[in-house]
């Protein structure tokens, strides 16, 4: 299902079960923005008591951390690297179990979704952005790109091709796109919930 609402503050559930907008800060006036929600089963991330010592270990005491993308070779396992140092020195690395590290293995696979996309379809990525507030990391991509992602519909899991934004789609609690305000070029965004 799709929707249309500003980019939500990291952290920020989205929408209810119900469909009401959240609270979340809207967009600067005229920035379209678009939002899926995954209706995915077995998000992880569940409710639930999380152990005592990363109860306060997700949030980052840096607040945004940025990835300068212009012109680099290897801007996909560079991304990677970038995301994975932040999962370290915010507690989700290194995993505690098999939940935790399979929340760090999604994060690292996302990003490398959006990142190749933006390689693929936008002239290359810009800039990446992770940021993390209580228990939900969002990554951010920057592009020059003109098109919209979004999942191959329908989905054929035997064709080549055409996986990665139904990944994404599948591994985040929220994901959207919101165009930049001045032109060309767009933020393609989404989120994933911290281990339980």
């Amino acid at each position: 299902m799709s929707t249309t609402r500003p980019c939500p503050p990291p952290g920020d559930p989205g929408p209810g079960a119900d469909g009401a907008a959240s609270s979340g800060t809207p967009a600067a006036a005229g920035a379209p923005a678009v939002s899926r929600r995954s209706g995915a089963p077995g998000v992880p991330g569940t409710p639930g008591a999380s152990p005592p010592e990363a109860s306060s270990a997700y949030a980052p005491p840096g607040g945004v951390r940025r990835l300068h993308l212009v012109g680099v070779a290897g801007a996909v396992p560079m991304s990677r690297d970038f995301t994975r140092q932040a999962l370290y020195d915010w507690g989700w690395l290194p995993a505690a179990g098999a939940d935790h590290r399979a929340a760090a293995e999604d994060v690292l696979l996302v990003v490398s979704e959006l990142v190749t996309n933006a390689c693929l379809h936008a002239d290359g990525p810009e800039e990446l952005r992770v940021s993390s507030a209580g228990k939900v990391l969002r990554l951010e991509v920057v592009d020059l790109g003109a098109g919209t992602p979004a999942p191959r519909t329908p989905h054929r899991g035997g064709r080549p091709g055409g996986h990665g934004m139904f990944i994404v789609q599948r591994l985040c609690l929220d994901w959207g796109v919101v165009r930049n305000e001045g032109g060309a070029g767009k933020t393609v965004w989404a989120e994933l919930a911290a281990p339980g």
